[in-house]
């Protein structure tokens, strides 16, 4: 078996590794580079291996750092299954075709003010491209194996998102192991993870490697900054990922409400069509969460919720106090950028940035304190109150990754650390070395290992 560390190993985002096994090549994950250019360049280049190559692709999950390149490797000539459960599926159609409709939008906005270096400036991928790649999907439900050729696949639901799973591929006694993104056992949407029956080798991510949650409650957090932000004529921004996080903070105001700790008549705006698609699959596969069906039901209850650019607009040119859901997550894309452009400049206005920011985003910058950021080729000074969340992310942070691995019934004869900043990931590291007294390294990108 040898594994090739083709994204995620030296950042926390575009997640592929390659396993060559028992004559085939399985792709864990298939995702984007984000953050710095840097790593942003990277989804412009070619794989060391031709595309047509790959037997099969495995999805942990649908976020797109995750599976957010499949799109470019079908359009290279891939022709195999992409596996993975039911809800991932559906969730990454939604993700996908919004990536594609975003980098088409950025590209024609660049072509028409210029303000590109490439003439003309081109999407990474189409929405044509991403509705040949659903053509590829195959699910599995979780905890079913799958034979691969003489390999098992088998998906374990690790919590973070609807559909998420760790990757169990197993060739004749072997068994490599994928966490994914593993989510945490007080999450407010997803169960705890489940832990795996045994992993001879082990990738695991480090996203909060080098940090803990803080004991902090959100809700209570949630309920100060809008109560002031309102008092003083504010408007509350919330850029958040469509998918899983959108939906927890729905929960969270709605939980406000109820405790009269909001006004129930203050306007709460979801302007996200992806958002309002997402939700929608949560009430369909409701049965993978941990939120009772009465709260799920009334995530939208008096939520207005915007699906078209005209009504987003007026969203926008709005002077009256509301609070702001839109996407992106990290302030990279989408109709948050609008938002962002009206309300950065006024003082009285709050903008809060609910989980973890890639380094180089925007939302990075924000929170470092930025006086000004770059929107669609224009400087726009920050002014407003920034503030991160906390408690919300749907990552386990590095003593909840530690007792995920401790739950393993023997130590793997290898542990790569993956999925996570410099910093995080070698933390992570010398703590999987020192408390679990396991063999653990930080590969590089483009490395390769063999067993």
């Amino acid at each position: 078996m040898r594994i090739h560390f083709l994204g995620g190993a030296d950042t926390v985002t575009g997640s592929k590794h390659l396993v060559e096994v028992g004559g085939r090549r399985i792709l864990l994950d298939c995702g984007l580079f984000q953050g710095f250019k840097l790593f942003r360049e990277r989804n412009w280049s070619a794989l060391p291996i031709d595309a047509r190559s790959i037997d099969a692709v495995v999805l942990s999950h649908a976020h797109l750092d995750h599976s957010g390149w499949l799109p470019v490797l079908v359009r290279r000539g891939f022709k195999g299954p992409v596996i993975a459960t039911a809800a991932t599926r559906a969730l990454a159609e939604v993700l996908l075709l919004d990536a594609a409709h975003l980098q088409e939008e950025d590209a024609r906005r660049a072509n028409r003010h210029r303000y590109s270096r490439h003439s003309p400036a081109l999407p990474l991928y189409t929405r044509a491209d991403v509705h040949r790649t659903m053509t590829r999907f195959r699910p599995l439900e979780p905890l079913r194996d799958l034979a691969l050729g003489d390999c098992r696949v088998r998906l374990t639901p690790v919590g973070h998102l609807l559909g998420a799973c760790a990757v169990t591929l197993t060739h004749r006694r072997f068994a490599l192991a994928f966490s994914g993104d593993l989510g945490r056992p007080d999450d407010l949407l997803m169960p705890p993870p489940q832990t795996l029956a045994r992993a001879d080798a082990m990738l695991v991510e480090s996203t909060y490697g080098n940090r803990l949650h803080p004991h902090t409650e959100a809700q209570a957090q949630l309920g100060r900054i809008v109560r002031e932000t309102v008092q003083r004529g504010g408007s509350v921004l919330l850029p958040a990922f469509a998918v899983g996080r959108a939906q927890a903070l729905l929960l969270l105001l709605q939980r406000l409400r109820e405790a009269g700790a909001i006004a129930a008549q203050l306007p709460i705006f979801l302007d996200s069509p992806m958002a309002v698609q997402a939700t929608e699959l949560y009430l369909r596969y409701r049965s993978g969460l941990r939120v009772s069906p009465r709260e799920l039901r009334s995530l939208c209850d008096g939520v207005r919720l915007v699906t078209t650019a005209a009504q987003s607009m007026r969203v926008v040119g709005s002077r009256m106090p509301r609070v702001v859901i839109s996407s992106s997550g990290m302030a990279t894309g989408g109709r948050v950028l609008h938002h962002l452009k009206a309300m950065a400049p006024d003082e009285r206005h709050h903008i809060v940035m609910a989980g973890f920011q890639v380094g180089g985003s925007r939302g990075a910058h924000l929170l470092a304190g930025a006086r000004e950021v770059k929107i669609h080729g224009q400087y726009v000074p920050v002014r407003a109150q920034v503030s991160a969340l906390e408690g919300v992310s749907g990552h386990a942070d590095a003593n909840q990754v530690l007792d995920w691995l401790r739950a393993l019934r023997r130590a793997p004869t290898q542990t790569f650390v993956v999925h996570g900043e410099p910093d995080a990931a070698d933390t992570l590291r010398l703590r999987i070395q020192d408390e679990l007294h396991w063999s653990a390294q930080v590969p590089q990108h483009g490395s390769a290992v063999d067993f």
